[in-house]
């Protein structure tokens, strides 16, 4: 008996102490939980200064799990001391956005992290009703992505000869995007052929789109460029007497107050020049392109006149003198043109880089600029990119200065967006890369030979299915 009572008490015992066990680890789970949300600190024991330095050390792929940690966690991570702490310990990361066109006119933003190499899809902006002062009869109209172009440009340039009857039937189209001080901005554009001078600015912080501060003149298919931590935008067209007349104004945006100023406008000295009123009156002058270069803007022009571009140079912008000047003869005549007259450039580690479109198929070449001696140089050997003549496409290519090197963006016959990567290498070393098909992987290498003992390898950093979606645009966050 004594025996069972005393194996009936040691059962008893050791239920009640793992009863008291468990109430106590409940008790302890309790109080920590308590004490991560109440607790001031965001790591205990030590300074926020220091914990600060701590998380701003971390890859920004972590942050998201790190919001979960407490409050103080959350609310440090989307403070903007974090990121200027970043800045100032060179931690920032650059992403890379990608705006395509789905469905014929739904916009979409995708941001590719090249640490984790995931893509993140971005919040659309918010319905935003027109409030510009070159409405016609549509206030009641409401915007949905007003982003990129839902149109080809052609429908909008006829617009200029009077046929403004597309121009009614389209619902956004024309806008313009930049990036600056770490946010991305879209202006402007048409809506059902209103003008727009609205401005809307995404935050990778808070990942959230919030209006500010409108242009001060309507304008579509501006031109954008960043110079002294500021946003410039010059040219585009505007309505006016039922036809797109093009802009020669400009204006500059400080993100840090807010707040638009005018810059002289362009003077477009080229179109001044025509010989007779008639051509000065069927030609018109437009910006076809910016890039911040050397100190300054350049804007590459061209005369058009449905369905002709005619190169006539560009002009410069100089902060200092705040004036414009006329582009060097040898840039602005040897600047590739994409289609439609567009002239897209890139800057990478301050060398001024362009794309130049072949008349066949699966040819592209890239264009290097020499400043000493005003001439535009052609990269021996092939970019691998693919039909460049698609008509249905309004932006068969993208180009990007990321991670400090030149990027193209493209889409592949399997209708996958590539992010390819130029690097320049020794030829003997380029020479054992097999050369294969854009189609047949994600991490495919092409040897590319040109002048001396060199090489641009063209590395495919990443990839996703993007089906009919179209290319528009491309920033680079660094933050």
């Amino acid at each position: 008996m004594g025996g069972i009572l005393s194996t009936n008490n040691n059962k008893a015992s050791s239920s009640q102490l793992c009863d008291i066990s468990q109430i106590e680890t409940c008790k302890r789970q309790r109080t920590s939980s308590s004490f991560w949300e109440d607790n001031p600190r965001l790591i205990p024991s030590l300074p926020d200064e220091i914990s600060l330095q701590i998380i701003a050390r971390l890859p920004r792929i972590y942050y998201l799990n790190a919001k979960l940690v407490s409050r103080s966690w959350k609310a440090a991570i989307l403070s903007p001391e974090l990121y200027r702490l970043r800045k100032c310990l060179g931690t920032t990361e650059e992403h890379l956005y990608i705006l395509t066109k789905v469905d014929g006119d739904k916009l979409v933003w995708n941001a590719l992290d090249p640490m984790s190499g995931k893509w993140q899809r971005l919040p659309p902006m918010p319905n935003v009703g027109i409030e510009d002062g070159s409405r016609r009869g549509f206030s009641g109209l409401k915007v949905w992505n007003m982003v990129g172009s839902s149109t080809r440009i052609a429908d909008a340039i006829r617009g200029w000869l009077g046929r403004k009857d597309a121009l009614d039937q389209i619902p956004y189209c024309g806008g313009a995007v930049g990036a600056v001080d770490g946010c991305l901005y879209v202006l402007g554009g048409f809506c059902r052929a209103t003008v727009m001078k609205s401005v809307w600015r995404y935050d990778p912080i808070l990942n959230a789109w919030s209006e500010v501060s409108p242009m001060s003149t309507c304008r579509a298919y501006c031109k954008t460029g960043v110079l002294n931590n500021k946003l410039y935008v010059v040219g585009g067209v505007s309505r006016g007497r039922g036809v797109l007349s093009p802009l020669q104004s400009a204006e500059v945006f400080d993100p840090r107050t807010g707040i638009w100023s005018e810059v002289p406008s362009m003077p477009f000295s080229k179109a001044q020049m025509m010989p007779t009123a008639f051509l000065a009156d069927i030609l018109k002058p437009v910006a076809t392109g910016m890039t911040s270069y050397r100190g300054k803007l350049y804007v590459p022009q061209s005369l058009f006149c449905w369905p002709f571009f005619v190169d006539v140079g560009g002009e410069v912008y100089d902060p200092e003198t705040n004036s414009w000047v006329e582009m060097p003869m040898g840039m602005g005549e040897g600047w590739p043109a994409r289609q439609a007259g567009t002239k897209l450039s890139v800057i990478v580690d301050g060398d001024l880089y362009a794309l130049n479109p072949s008349s066949s198929l699966d040819s592209a070449r890239i264009k290097f600029y020499d400043h000493r001696d005003d001439t535009w140089k052609a990269v021996r050997g092939d970019v691998p990119i693919r039909d460049l003549t698609d008509s249905d496409s309004e932006s068969p290519y993208l180009l990007a200065g990321f991670l400090g090197k030149l990027h193209v963006i493209t889409k592949d016959a399997n209708q996958n967006i590539l992010v390819l990567q130029a690097d320049w290498q020794n030829q003997l070393a380029s020479q054992s890369a097999s050369s294969v098909s854009l189609d047949e992987s994600s991490k495919e290498e092409l040897s590319v030979p040109v002048a001396g003992s060199e090489a641009i390898l063209w590395n495919v950093i990443a990839n996703r299915s993007a089906g009919s979606a179209e290319l528009v645009s491309c920033q680079i966050l660094d933050f």
